[in-house]
């Protein structure tokens, strides 16, 4: 009885929350960078969100969550993950950079040459929405 009772408890936690629902029409976007733009490093990357708002990581609550930037990878839902990006945390790596602190802007130095570039709203857990708040994917050039 003791284990079930503990399952039920870890499940019920943030840590296990999955595609909490977005509200019709929200949003996420870049601010400060375009879409084929060439801009010089260190770049000031501004992000954009309508329709939600923002909460650090592990809070969770209706209607919000926090950035990730997706950095020169493929666009969200066609890594090799493929649908299952949908539905399993955003991973931490060079490639994916988490904001849970609830951050909304970051400077990065980024090497000359072009780099793409993609926003995802994540929940208390980092897991997509459902329907996953996804920016477009952008391209810019850093001289």
């Amino acid at each position: 009885m003791k284990k079930l009772a503990l399952a039920a408890l870890l499940l019920a936690s943030p840590a296990f929350a999955q595609n909490l629902p977005s509200p019709e029409g929200a949003e996420v976007y870049f601010i400060s960078v375009d879409d084929g733009a060439t801009v010089s490093s260190p770049v000031l990357i501004q992000f954009g969100l309508s329709g939600m708002g923002i909460a650090p990581a592990g809070h969770d609550q209706e209607a919000t969550g926090h950035h990730h930037l997706l950095l020169n990878r493929a666009p969200f839902g066609e890594s090799d993950l493929g649908d299952r990006e949908l539905i399993v945390p955003v991973p931490s790596d060079e490639n994916h950079l988490h904001f849970g602190g609830g951050q909304t802007e970051v400077s990065l130095d980024l090497p000359p040459g072009q780099h793409t570039m993609q926003l995802v709203l994540g929940d208390a857990a980092h897991v997509p929405h459902a329907p996953a708040v996804v920016s477009d994917y952008i391209t810019i050039t850093v001289e």
